[in-house]
């Protein structure tokens, strides 16, 4: 039997549904997801088994201009994220369409020698009407293999896109073992869902001058797990609001993050939370370094 196994990039602006779509495929919530934009910093690999097949979609941090060393390394492991790709799926918003930044994306990507498929997203927000002609504009500015329309949120149109990509990834034996969802270790996982909470919880710049680490993740012999996190922020004022007034707050996250780790770990976790206060954090390499990026 003839096996097939690649590595799929998912590229776009911010917000245009990347997490969610590897979400949906993968039937679990391996990339955090919220209504605000550059929510994903670094890359996350979701294995799915779809037939004779192996696809390993790599979720990468939305496209925008950078300005911080973390800006930098973000929109860097984007682009390479690409490039190392056997298929590049470009998803665009289609409610949103043509926006400059997405022209951007387009333009960059149309200098590769990738391979390009078009995943019109969130259709189920937009008449029918309007799909085609903005299919028509982007196969203008853009050489597209395929073209898909589909809902991550939904779901609609997405067995679609998953029975073509398992026929057309290249022969080769699997490269992760069949049962396996993610490469992401369980401890980076258990940050990424504190920063999720993070963002739904939160207001303004707040999400965005926060950065999550684990300090400790010890296996207990009840085999549940003990978890220590650290939550840096930039300013003394962010450490406040994250605490709460009587720690309500951080009470909160930690609730919400615990019970969506039980349910990824399938196992009781006790998670303790910390808040510090780093100025600049989101120019040191060493903080770079412990959520994935390379500077």
């Amino acid at each position: 039997m003839t096996t097939r196994c690649g590595f799929v990039a998912l590229v776009g602006a911010p917000n245009a549904g990347k997490s969610t779509l590897l979400n949906r495929i993968a039937g679990a919530k391996l990339s955090i997801v919220s209504p605000k934009a550059q929510t994903t910093r670094f890359r996350t690999l979701g294995i799915v088994m779809q037939d004779n097949a192996q696809i390993i979609l790599v979720d990468l941090p939305g496209i925008f201009k950078p300005r911080r060393r973390l800006d930098r390394a973000m929109v860097n492991a984007a682009w390479s994220g690409s490039q190392d790709a056997d298929l590049t799926l470009l998803l665009v918003d289609a409610k949103s369409g043509l926006r400059e930044d997405v022209r951007e994306i387009i333009a960059k990507l149309a200098e590769s020698r990738n391979r390009i498929w078009l995943v019109l997203n969130k259709t189920d927000l937009v008449e029918r009407g309007e799909l085609l002609p903005l299919t028509q504009e982007i196969s203008g500015l853009i050489n597209v293999e395929h073209v898909f329309m589909l809902s991550a949120r939904s779901g609609e149109g997405v067995s679609d896109l998953m029975a073509r990509l398992a026929a057309e990834l290249p022969e080769g034996p699997f490269l992760y073992p069949e049962d396996d969802l993610t490469d992401l270790p369980d401890r980076l996982l258990a940050a990424e869902l504190v920063r999720e909470q993070i963002f739904m919880q939160t207001h303004e710049e707040i999400p965005y001058q926060a950065t999550v680490e684990t300090e400790s993740f010890k296996e207990r012999p009840d085999g549940s797990v003990r978890i220590e996190v650290t939550i840096y922020v930039s300013r003394p004022g962010h450490k406040a609001i994250l605490i709460g007034e009587g720690g309500h707050k951080i009470k909160s996250l930690g609730a919400r993050a615990r019970m969506e780790l039980q349910e990824l770990l399938d196992r009781k976790c006790h998670l303790f939370l910390n808040v510090k206060e780093r100025a600049g954090w989101d120019e040191e390499k060493a903080r770079l370094r412990a959520i994935g990026l390379d500077d």
